[in-house]
């Protein structure tokens, strides 16, 4: 089944009860036995849900994995995942990485004695020298949020297996629809499904997606151990958003090749990322792993400072100044004093997160529309 049609019908089947062809809205905490441990696969909500088990197993289709696990949100996920480690246990993830991301890594989890390790991972070889005894997961997140700095999954796959490691990939930004990590060599595949696979704006989620049992039993421990699931009311919208990600990545993607170019040749722009340019580093790799480039672009103008960003944002009409992404509006954002706040100056600006840096999510309305938004508000 190819991706398009996995999409609709990837591991799904019509309701059993009456024959639905979209997945019932469960709602209900509970489930009526028999007997004592007599159910029919279900008995409590926080264990198990008929709709988020049809979201989990759609995950599971369109990113070629077996196991599908559904959270609260993104960090939920993330969360889950780094319970798989212990105290003295080690971690070596990319230095350009959501910030929500590097909170939880550096505020949270170093508290319980996990050490972490920033690298600039667009070079793989700044990877090996960090490895020891202690470290158990490599944390990559391709393309990167906000820089789009592009990750060789397949290579980093084989330092992992080298040495007996974990690789999660956050596949966020690129969606199932542009790169499949686990087909590349992931053990773990993470999605704020808030982003692209909802698709509206309207739902905040998370989802994990392995292909190894062992691993998928351990996760689905913590699951349900920990408790950070998901509604099935949002199970539903996020199961309905994928159903039409195939066509909405089309028109995002369209539409930030054309809004990139455009501000390529601004005389104002000083500097623009997108994976989809020759120049941009590592551009072969996003050639060979993704099936197209996406619709987040971040930029910077000649001169510009934080109040520059601040007033270009505040300007733009029919891009809304907001946190998140992926939804079908375009969004901007001002990733030093919003998604990335919580990450100190100085490591911000190491990895290029300057103040004058602007962040955009390309929707799917009209393409010319957007560039004369930006026209408007750059000036």
């Amino acid at each position: 089944m190819k991706f398009n049609t996995k999409t609709i019908h990837g591991n799904q089947e019509h309701d059993k009860a009456y024959g639905a062809v979209m997945p019932p809205i469960y709602q209900t905490s509970t489930y009526a036995q028999t007997t004592p441990g007599g159910h029919k696969g279900f008995e409590y909500s926080r264990t198990h849900n008929p709709t988020r088990k049809a979201l989990e197993d759609a995950l599971a289709s369109i990113e070629n994995g077996r196991y599908g696990l559904a959270f609260a949100s993104g960090l939920a996920a993330i969360d889950a995942v780094l319970k798989l480690l212990k105290p003295g246990d080690e971690v070596i993830s990319t230095n350009d990485l959501y910030g929500g991301t590097y909170r939880l890594f550096s505020k949270i989890f170093e508290n319980f004695g996990i050490k972490f390790h920033f690298v600039g991972m667009h070079n793989v070889s700044e990877i090996v020298p960090k490895i020891n005894e202690n470290t158990k997961l490599i944390w990559v997140e391709t393309p990167t949020n906000p820089m789009m700095n592009i990750i060789d999954i397949v290579a980093v796959s084989e330092i992992a297996k080298e040495n007996d490691l974990l690789l999660a990939v956050d596949n966020t930004f690129a969606t199932p629809y542009l790169q499949q990590p686990i087909d590349l060599g992931a053990d773990i595949v993470m999605h704020s499904a808030t982003k692209y696979l909802g698709g509206h704006s309207d739902v905040v989620m998370g989802a994990l997606i392995v292909k190894d049992r062992k691993l998928a039993d351990k996760l689905y421990f913590i699951q349900n151990a920990s408790g950070a699931v998901c509604g099935p009311m949002d199970s539903f919208l996020v199961l309905r958003g994928i159903k039409t990600l195939h066509v909405r990545m089309q028109r995002h993607c369209e539409n930030g090749r054309a809004v990139a170019e455009y501000l390529a040749q601004h005389p104002k722009i000083e500097k623009v990322y997108w994976p989809g340019f020759e120049s941009h580093p590592n551009h072969d790799i996003a050639k060979k792993q993704m099936r197209d480039f996406g619709g987040m672009i971040s930029f910077v103008t000649k001169d510009s400072n934080y109040r520059d960003a601040i007033k270009i944002v505040e300007n733009l009409r029919v891009f809304t100044l907001a946190e998140s992404l992926g939804g079908v509006e375009s969004l901007a954002g001002h990733p030093a004093s919003m998604t990335h706040a919580s990450i100190p100056k100085k490591e911000r600006e190491r990895s290029g997160v300057v103040d004058a840096l602007i962040r955009l999510s390309v929707g799917i309305e009209d393409a010319d529309d957007l560039i004369a938004d930006l026209k408007q508000a750059i000036g």
